[in-house]
């Protein structure tokens, strides 16, 4: 197997358990893979954002046909030209302003422009995909005749009637002009349980999708610890074992009271 490879096996091995070292305390090693792992997502990121967005958008509009990088398929290099865009670049001049404190001033436009645009083309989307969609998924027809009464697999009177109750009860609940007693506040009290199992569920979906990457880790780490990666990951597991409990040794940790 090639040098790079196993390098890179030890390397990954390293800033995982780094990562997992957090478990016993704050230590060296957590705060170098963490801050390792901030640096390149920032720079990565930023790399994509200038070279897929910026560059061809941008550059590539008021430089046409400058393309050093037309061999990605994705990009289109090949615009007019169009004077109006020097007004962004202007903003984006003035943005980068904020850092010297004389003209941080010339940012606030800029960023108030962005800001603005923004929020109202976010608005549209926002209110048609998270607001008229949901109220026109909760429009449901309860006893349509093609419809069985109760189905484990599908759509059924049974769950039109539940989507029903507790889209009313959840909303009773917010509505706080009315005194939340007797059978009115036993209604409200069956909106909370519907927004229980919907917090609970959302919250399950996204522990389950943490537990696949920590899966996903720790197949990586059993795979660098074979004979093929040279025992990557007992190597750098003893290395921090042995670094973290001479730096516990010298830094006791601080009991409170």
């Amino acid at each position: 197997m090639a040098f790079s490879t196993i390098l890179g096996a030890w390397i990954a091995a390293f800033l995982t358990l780094g990562i997992l070292s957090y478990l016993y305390r704050d230590n060296p090693f957590y705060k170098i893979a963490e801050h390792i792992f901030v640096g390149v997502s920032a720079a990565y990121w930023a790399a994509t954002f200038y070279w897929t967005q910026i560059y061809p958008n941008l550059f590539g509009r008021l430089f046409p046909k400058d393309g050093p990088l037309a061999f990605i398929a994705e990009v289109d290099f090949n615009h007019e030209f169009n004077v109006l865009y020097f007004f962004p670049l202007l903003l984006g001049i003035m943005m980068l302003l904020s850092i010297f404190r004389k003209f941080n001033w010339m940012a606030r436009w800029g960023i108030a422009y962005t800001v603005g645009i923004a929020a109202g083309l976010k608005a549209y989307g926002y209110l048609n995909s998270n607001v008229l969609s949901q109220i026109n998924a909760s429009v449901v027809d309860i006893f349509s005749g093609s419809l069985p009464f109760f189905s484990m697999s599908g759509n059924s009177v049974f769950n039109n009637i539940v989507i029903l109750v507790g889209t009313i009860s959840a909303l009773m609940y917010f509505y706080f002009s009315r005194e939340q007693s007797g059978s009115y506040g036993k209604f409200t009290r069956l909106g909370i349980y519907f927004l229980m199992i919907s917090f609970g569920a959302s919250f399950g979906f996204a522990v389950m999708g943490r537990i696949s990457l920590l899966i996903g880790r720790f197949n990586d780490l059993i795979l660098f610890s074979s004979s093929d990666y040279n025992y990557g990951t007992f190597w750098m597991m003893l290395f921090i074992v042995i670094i973290l409990g001479f730096w516990s040794f010298q830094n006791p940790e601080k009991k409170e009271g």
